[in-house]
Parts: structure tokens; C-alpha cells; sequence
């Protein structure tokens, strides 16, 4: 599956505090290849995240354009942001997210039954992809059972376990100890690279958004190429 095409369009945000409106992104326009990998650096507070949750479809904009091959999501209805969602888009955060009650596995397997697949056809994926995480061997262990990095690992697959063409990544990495983000980091670029994703991940580490091919800075609600 090929890697999404994503145009932005005078996308702007803001939020309400009282009768003020505070602009959180302004008039951006950006525009992703098929397979392109992005990171994203700014100070906090300045609107990563939000940028984010609008390209997932996790929250509106206030004004402009977000399109995905072609499809402009503001658009839709919910029902078929949430079709898109699942089947296009991985999400990975700063927080892993787990289902407490389910092994990695089951974790796994969520996004898969989601989309109607049978349980022999979801474990199967699940299982096939988290022995690439190098998890083969924890596969029926919950998450409790789990540490940070393996954690992360399970989330990693979970959110690649529909070959999405495009991976939102939110500080991924951002809980973990150096070496062990530093492995996460390796296999999430390794697995993307098989899948041909679009990605965009959001690092407070210059030394990880140093391997993109393509940075970005934000501030003050506009992005500024690195």
C-alpha cells in the first residue's frame, strides 16, 4: 500500500479562553509526497500536537483544507473519518495507550477487528508483526508484564498492523531511557521504510529529527523548513 498524499491548506486553529481567541496555528500550508518522511521540532506549547490531531482527524480546524490523496476530510462525516482512520492512518504517541486487560497480541489485534477481520485473521497479523518487533516470545504477556520499551514496541505495531499509508508519531519516544528510544526509533523508520508510509513524527530531540530526510520548525503557528 502506497504512501498517502497529504495537502494542507490555509489551515488555521485556535481556542477559546473567555471571550479571547488564542491562535495556536495560522494560515499554514504544507504539502507531504507519497512516502515522505517528516519530523516536526518547536518549542512546547507550540502547536505540534494540535497539528497533528488535525492531519488524524482527531479535531477540526478552525478554517482551511486538509486533503489525503486527494480527499478533503473536513468534508466527511464522522462515520467515514473514523473508515479513513483505521484503514489509512497509524497513530503513535507519548504514551503507549495499552488496553491494561489485553496481551500484546490482543492489543494488537484491536485495529484489525475493528475493520471486520475475523479473530484467526487479526491474530495472525498481529502475531506475524510483532515477531518482527522482536516480540514473538511475548506475545500473550499483558501489559504490565511489559517494559517501557517493550511497551512502545506493541503500540508501534498496533499502529501498523493495517499497513496504513500514513503514520502519525507524537513523541514516541519520549518516555523512554536514550538506548532504548534509540531502538524504538530505529524499528518504527525500519518497518515504515517496508510499508512506504507517509510519516510525520513531533520530537523534542533534534538528534532524532536529524535522520528525516525533511525537517520542520514551528513557531509562532507557522512552520519554517529546517
Amino acid at each position: 500500500m502506497s504512501g498517502v498524499h497529504v495537502q494542507i491548506k490555509n489551515l488555521s486553529r485556535s481556542h477559546r479562553k473567555g471571550a479571547r481567541a488564542i491562535d495556536v496555528l495560522n494560515d499554514v500550508d504544507l504539502e507531504l509526497e507519497p512516502g515522505e518522511r517528516v519530523a516536526i521540532v518547536g518549542p512546547s506549547g507550540s502547536g505540534k500536537s494540535t497539528f497533528l490531531h488535525l492531519v488524524g482527524m482527531l479535531d477540526r480546524p478552525t478554517k482551511g483544507q486538509i486533503l489525503l490523496d486527494g480527499v478533503d476530510v473536513g468534508r466527511l462525516g464522522d462515520q467515514k473519518r473514523a473508515h479513513l482512520r483505521n484503514r489509512r492512518i497509524g497513530f503513535v504517541f507519548q504514551a503507549h495507550h495499552l488496553l491494561p486487560e489485553q496481551t500484546a497480541v490482543g492489543n494488537v489485534m484491536v485495529p484489525v477487528r475493528f475493520a471486520g477481520s475475523s479473530v484467526k485473521v487479526a491474530r495472525a497479523r498481529a502475531t506475524a508483526l510483532l515477531e518482527g518487533t522482536g516480540l514473538g516470545h511475548r506475545l500473550d504477556h499483558k501489559p504490565g508484564e511489559l517494559s517501557g520499551g517493550e511497551q512502545q514496541r506493541v503500540a508501534l505495531a498496533r499502529a501498523l498492523v493495517m499497513g496504513p499509508g500514513l503514520v502519525l508519531a507524537d513523541e514516541p519516544t519520549g518516555n523512554l531511557d536514550p538506548d532504548t528510544a534509540k531502538g524504538v526509533f530505529d524499528l518504527m523508520l525500519q518497518l515504515n521504510q517496508q510499508l512506504g508510509s507517509t510519516v510525520l513524527v513531533v520530537t523534542h530531540s533534534l538528534d532524532l529529527a536529524a535522520r528525516f530526510p525533511r525537517q520542520l520548525f514551528l513557531d509562532s503557528g507557522q512552520f519554517v523548513e529546517i
